[in-house]
């Protein structure tokens, strides 16, 4: 590794596993301090030992990130403590996937979905990036999904909430670009932990793809090093497609 992240601090929400860990531990082995935060203290200390056992910086700060401000400004200023009094790269990555019909989902999982993926990051980065600005500049980098731009039969409230994200991700880039803190978003396509022993009907979805397969968790996060690093200094409000060209071609067999 190069550690072009040396000398920052970061937080990741939902890093205890898939995308959100293996984020949290590339920006570890580029230099930076890490906040690796979510619900479980088990998987946040295996996700913080496997780290300090490579060599590098983090802790865990657990979070229920319900969509209330209140949680939201706990974590913030819980994980700004932890990291010395600054956060310099924030991750909104945790969320939550239920892939009902429209018509089977109900009004609590309807405000539970949008509490989650869009209140709990809106407040979040309203508490941090103020913060950053205020410290010189910063990165927000927000999760998006394939499926807010190529529609799917089902998961519509899901894609929604991505959707809401990407456009958050331009306002945001608008808002705080002209005081130092650069916001941009990933769009990942299906990817899950490798797991040989089974098929997974996510990989489907990736036929007809130029990749041709699911995408591997690191692959996000080589992304997100980028759009977090000073290489990335000219970069504001993109949406980053990570998908295996998903969104951009299809492949027709002969």
């Amino acid at each position: 590794m190069t550690r072009r992240l040396a000398g920052k601090t970061a937080l990741v929400t939902g890093s205890t596993s898939n995308i959100g860990r293996a984020i949290a531990e590339a920006f570890a082995a580029e230099g930076a301090h890490v906040v690796v935060s979510g619900r479980s203290e088990r998987r946040g200390a295996e996700v913080v030992d496997g780290i300090r056992a490579r060599g590098g910086r983090a802790d865990f700060v657990r979070a229920e990130l319900d969509g209330s401000a209140r949680a939201s400004r706990t974590l913030a200023t819980r994980a700004t403590e932890v990291l010395g009094g600054r956060i310099d790269i924030l991750v909104n990555n945790a969320g939550i996937f239920p892939g009902d019909t429209t018509a089977a989902t109900d009004e609590k999982t309807f405000d539970e979905v949008y509490a989650v993926n869009v209140k709990a990051p809106f407040f979040l980065t309203g508490e941090i990036a103020p913060a950053m600005a205020a410290a010189g500049g910063g990165s927000v980098i927000n999760l998006g999904s394939w499926v807010a731009r190529l529609a799917v039969p089902v998961g519509a409230l899901y894609s929604s909430t991505k959707g809401a994200m990407e456009t958050l991700t331009r306002s945001w880039a608008a808002e705080f670009g002209p005081q130092g803190v650069r916001v941009n978003a990933i769009s990942p396509g299906v990817v899950l932990e490798p797991s040989p022993d089974q098929s997974h009907p996510g990989e489907a979805m990736m036929n007809g793809t130029p990749a041709g397969r699911m995408g591997r968790p690191e692959e996000i996060a080589h992304a997100a090093v980028y759009l977090a690093a000073d290489e990335s200094a000219f970069v504001h409000g993109i949406v980053l497609d990570v998908d295996g060209g998903r969104t951009a071609a299809a492949v027709i067999a002969a």
